[in-house]
């Protein structure tokens, strides 16, 4: 089992590494495209739509046909779509292999569903040595598989925050030594070699539910999908008078209701959207979408804000780029200490009560923003404290959906949560880029209201998902044999 999660471990890394590896040479990429630094822009844009496209369809899919077998295959699209990033020319053929490199984001919720189901399959006594003192073991001598998935996601995601300290440090390094399409060439390398160690490193989840795919759903909620992050990108790029943005992204929310009564109705939908209703899930899903807003839509306001030089805006660090870049790994090391931290606080005090913590702690740490930002060490402090929390979060929202799933739905659940959150990142990067505009006269630079709108959504987004999983049932996300004993939830 554990053998298992080390060769996981090694994709999350190489899925670290994509997302860190490019951020220091954007400058370099967009010269090299003849393209505005605004232009970048796109280039998340396009991911996210890509990205809330994917995983639903990948999800169900590797419930259906086998979590490792659809791990492989989008493994493989990444690697094509990376390899053929350095021979990408011209701004849309680079946009397009962009895009499709993005389908990386299905791979933890994979990995999360195919280690719950290889937990319940292995969970006898041969798993007995890896109980610890405290921890969930039943008659058999087996730790449960909810247990065992949360520590598992918590290897996992610190596996890929490391990777993407180490693909930031090592993409900025490389981008000054070497020539772009050269450095450019790298992951595309790392990911192929992480095809072969899925290929040989890893055993299939037990017992796909096999099933014939929706694809009148998948259409439907990919019309839905696209529509909607689709409008909020020209929201962003045009603003918000802009009434076609505005349509377009009012006609995605619409469409979610045909797709809703679509899958009601089908024996085997893409999504089961009673899951909704599920009042272990539903809390878990809108805790993802509210973790969305920090944690995909808050860094790059961070990151400028740390670069505005406070002699002319009145406000800001003024941080070289080095500087800034050790905000940002300090704020990856402490998300790194909550993913490593989570299965030994939820096995103290239950995984509902570790939830609201996490949560807690992430608007706890935005919230401080507010009065506390005039000082480098200020700022690294108020990161700490929402690093812990978005840690912990990344590791355990889809170890939980697993945990509240049906059997047969585990991945989807799972995949849902990245979903959700994709969109509530989605939302946060248009009214953020809206909030920092507002009140702007002259220069280049954010102004200071906007700045304290984002810390203040953030912090209050957060502190709504820490509320909303009070109603979560007692025992929820626990294994039965933990759920027998007096309840500490």
């Amino acid at each position: 089992m554990w053998t298992i999660v080390g060769f996981l471990a090694v994709v999350e890394f190489t899925s670290g590494i994509l997302q860190g590896y490019y951020t220091p040479m954007l400058t370099d990429i967009a010269r090299a495209l003849g393209i505005h630094d605004a232009d970048v822009n796109w280039f998340e844009g396009t991911q996210l739509m890509l990205s809330a496209l994917v995983v639903p369809a990948f999800a169900k899919l590797g419930d259906m046909l086998g979590h490792k077998r659809m791990l492989l295959i989008s493994t493989a699209i990444v690697a094509a779509a990376s390899l053929a990033l350095p021979f990408a020319t011209t701004f849309w053929t680079f946009l397009l292999c962009w895009a499709i490199q993005g389908a990386y984001v299905v791979w933890l919720p994979l990995e999360i569903a195919l280690v719950y189901s290889r937990a319940h399959l292995a969970g006898r006594a041969h798993l007995a040595g890896i109980g610890r003192r405290g921890e969930t073991v039943d008659r058999t001598g087996s730790v449960g598989a909810a247990a065992l998935t949360a520590r598992a996601a918590g290897v996992l995601v610190a596996a890929l925050e490391s990777g993407a300290i180490i693909g930031a440090l090592g993409g900025g390094a490389l981008v000054d030594a070497l020539e772009l399409h050269t450095v450019l060439l790298v992951p595309g390398i790392a990911v192929t070699a992480c095809f072969f160690v899925i290929l040989f490193g890893v055993k299939e989840s037990a017992a796909p539910v096999g099933g014939r795919l929706d694809t009148t759903g998948l259409i439907l909620i990919s019309l839905a999908l696209v529509a909607f992050t689709g409008g909020l990108s020209l929201l962003r790029v045009n603003g918000p008078a802009d009434l076609l943005a505005w349509g377009v992204t009012m006609a995605g929310l619409a469409l979610i209701v045909p797709f809703a009564l679509w899958e009601r109705r089908h024996d085997d939908p893409l999504i089961d959207v009673r899951m909704f209703a599920n009042p272990s899930l539903w809390p878990v899903f809108l805790t993802a979408g509210l973790f969305g807003v920090s944690v995909l839509g808050a860094q790059a306001p961070l990151s400028t804000f740390a670069r505005t030089d406070p002699a002319t805006a009145g406000y800001g660090l003024g941080t070289t780029g080095f500087a800034t870049s050790l905000i940002m790994g300090i704020y990856l090391i402490a998300m790194i200490t909550g993913a490593l931290a989570y299965p030994s606080l939820a096995r103290l005090m239950s995984p509902r009560r570790a939830l609201i913590a996490a949560a807690a702690l992430v608007g706890v740490g935005y919230l401080l923003f507010l009065p506390l930002h005039d000082a480098y060490a200020q700022v690294v402090m108020n990161m700490v404290v929402s690093g812990l929390g978005s840690g912990a979060l990344v590791a355990s929202l889809p170890a939980t959906a697993a945990a509240a799933a049906p059997p047969a739905q585990t991945g989807v659940a799972t995949g849902l949560t990245n979903s959700v959150k994709t969109v509530g990142g989605a939302v946060a990067s248009c009214a953020f880029g809206i909030a920092l505009a507002t009140g702007v006269s002259t220069g280049t630079a954010g102004s200071l209201a906007g700045y304290m709108t984002v810390w203040a959504v953030c912090g209050v987004t957060a502190l709504v998902a820490a509320a909303a999983l009070l109603v979560v049932p007692r025992g929820a996300f626990q294994d039965a044999s933990a759920r027998t004993a007096p309840s500490r939830a």
